[in-house]
């Protein structure tokens, strides 16, 4: 996003003159929007107005006399360019030295707009989820600082700021959703009751949008909408700006005994009546907790639960779009192994050129997020983002990362491919293919129903912990049915997440290794989670814990084999993984031309 006029200078002091305005020492802008959002619309790229810090994740403090960013290892180097010359003094998230937010503003203590044991910090509350407020209330306190909600800035200093979007809504049909949203809302009502409360606040977009069997493009990526969505007993309401509604859409609501009022005016509803409301504190904004009282119920957003189990009929929308995807994917591959050597590539061209191939398949709605394609030393950057200040020519030698996705209205894809495009060190081959087994492992896992995402991800990682190699991001989330491509709250990561893994379930594999300033490889799919129909012990012998469950691989892709040292792959590893392959040329092969068919025969034979 580009900011015209103020610099990052001037805006700063439009902020300092707002805070002696309202009484406040300093202010604090997350990364956020009201809805807890991954991707978050222009209106509410705050902290990037403000800083010129344009990384997806990071908060800016600005105090009278000081201002700081917090940002975490991704962004680093980028974070300090874009820094220089402001008054943003970049504090490195992860490192042992540096300051929590509360920690550095108990230091300034010069010039306060009260005296230093009134010091007070304010913070919009539409834009904090109400655990993280409250947490950073604690943290603050405990150095005599008061953390005060506001009015919006930005409302006021950011003159040119976008507009909250407008786009339409579209109805996303039941061929697609497979469960009416009448039901959806009736299984919703019943697991409020169940937690003790009468109506129910929805504020994740995706989760209004599955709950509504509504689609929209309000937020990039993400086919959401902007509102919320309170869920009654006996009723239900969409807080929408009303100009996004064609007349199909608001007789779709009115149909479906759905109210509409404006979107902001929630606030004023919830403050009034007497029914207790169930929020999910981790997710829900300050303000809308706020507006309850004593009348919050907190809990977990059923939708939250219900929207992770996939139905029949999402499951086979899952299949439809991995087809397409892997028509794009094979197609892609083949292409650019054939004209890197010719050289005229960059990373952007790659990128650019992997969204037309896309863009051929029926049903496709656009990327499910920014392609990250990474070559050499780029690809050992783990979320990086090729741009036009950043774009590097592409040769015939080392690995290239690509980490994709698509949107299709019947699914949604998250693969990531490293190509090798010739010679290649025995460090990159070796690496390449602890990765693999690191991936094959955990792909093939069969387990016991109980297990949590956190008991699996060792196996992805083992192998290469044996060589001292280890990667600080998670190994898999969940995948929404054409909605965000990341979905929990189930995940692999190494520290513990409260969530087992069942089947219907879909969730990546994505294990990655990353040599600083040489190369990055990583493997994913995405995957179902499935009944493994294993025969049961006898329970009264305490040795089963069934039932069992494994992994269904959705992606279809070949993995190319010309790096895989076969002497590091098990034989019960190989033979998994050569299935897979011809699963994958079994799957496609119909649907290509013999040209790309004869292609993918070729890079699906057997290893070892």
């Amino acid at each position: 996003m580009i900011f015209m006029g103020y610099s990052v200078n001037d805006r700063v002091e439009l902020l300092r003159q707002w805070m002696q305005k309202v009484g406040v020492a300093a202010f604090i802008t997350p990364s956020t929007d009201p809805h807890s959002g991954e991707y978050v619309p222009d209106h509410w790229k705050s902290r990037e107005w403000i800083s010129g810090f344009n990384g997806s994740a990071g908060t800016a403090v600005v105090t009278l006399d000081d201002a700081a960013l917090w940002t975490d290892n991704r962004y680093f180097l980028a974070a300090a360019e874009q820094l220089e010359g402001t008054p943003f003094c970049l504090q490195k998230l992860g490192l042992e030295d540096t300051p929590s937010i509360a920690t550095w503003l108990k230091t300034p203590s010069d010039s306060p707009v009260m005296g230093r044991k009134s010091f007070r910090v304010g913070f919009d509350p539409e834009c904090f989820a109400q655990t993280e407020a409250e947490q950073l209330m604690k943290e603050l306190n405990a150095f005599g600082l008061q953390l005060v909600p506001t009015a919006d800035p930005y409302a006021e200093i950011w003159t040119d700021r976008p507009a909250i979007p407008e786009h339409l809504v579209e109805l996303h049909p039941l061929e697609y959703a497979g469960e009416s949203v009448a039901s959806k809302l009736n299984r919703m009502r019943e697991a409020t009751k169940r937690q003790g409360a009468d109506a129910l606040v929805v504020s994740m977009l995706d989760e209004v949008a599955w709950a509504l069997n509504l689609r929209g493009t309000d937020v990039q990526y993400n086919p959401v909408f902007v509102s919320y969505l309170l869920v009654g007993q006996e009723s239900a309401t969409l807080y929408i700006n009303k100009v996004k509604l064609s007349s199909e859409v608001a007789q779709y609501l009115a149909d479906n005994g759905i109210d509409v009022k404006p979107y902001g005016s929630i606030f004023e509803d919830l403050a009034v009546g007497t029914q207790k409301v169930l929020v999910q504190p981790e997710k829900m904004n300050y303000r809308v907790c706020s507006s309850l009282g004593d009348r919050r119920v907190d809990g977990v957003c059923p939708a939250t639960e219900m929207k992770i189990m996939k139905n029949e009929t999402e499951i086979r929308g899952y299949r439809s779009a991995m087809i397409k995807d892997g028509i794009a994917m094979v197609k892609w591959m083949k292409w650019a192994l054939e004209v890197i050597p010719k050289g005229g590539q960059t990373e952007l061209s790659l990128s650019r050129r992997l969204f037309e191939f896309r863009s051929e398949q029926p049903l496709f709605r656009g990327d499910s997020f920014e392609t990250i394609m990474g070559y050499a030393a780029h690809a050992a950057i783990v979320h990086y983002e090729p741009s036009e200040a950043t774009d590097i020519p592409v040769e015939p030698r080392g690995l290239l990362l690509c980490d994709s996705g698509g949107q299709y209205l019947d699914g949604t894809t998250d693969i990531t491919r490293t190509l090798p495009l010739g010679n290649l060190t025995e460090v990159e081959r070796r690496d390449y293919t602890l990765c693999l087994r690191g991936w094959i492992n955990l792909a093939r896992a069969v387990f016991p129903r109980g297990t949590y995402g956190t008991q699996l991800d060792a196996l992805a990682r083992e192998p290469m912990w044996k060589y001292g190699i280890n990667y600080l991001h998670g190994t898999g989330h969940g995948v929404g049915s054409f909605l965000n491509v990341h979905e929990g709250p189930h995940q692999f990561r190494m520290n513990y997440m409260p969530q087992p893994l069942v089947p219907t379930m879909t969730i990546t594999c994505e294990p990655g290794i990353y040599i600083a300033g040489s190369h990055g490889v990583r493997h994913e799919n995405t995957m179902l989670i499935v009944d493994a129909n294993l025969r049961e012990c006898d329970d009264s012998q305490g040795i089963t814990f069934g039932p069992y469950y494994q992994f269904e691989q959705l992606t279809l892709c070949p993995i190319i084999t010309t790096p895989v040292v076969t002497e590091l792959l098990q034989s019960e590893e190989v033979e998994w993984f050569n299935a897979y392959q011809q699963m994958v040329y079994d799957r496609l092969a119909s649907h290509l031309d013999d040209e790309h068919r004869q292609w993918l025969f070729s890079v699906t034979r057997p290893i070892g």
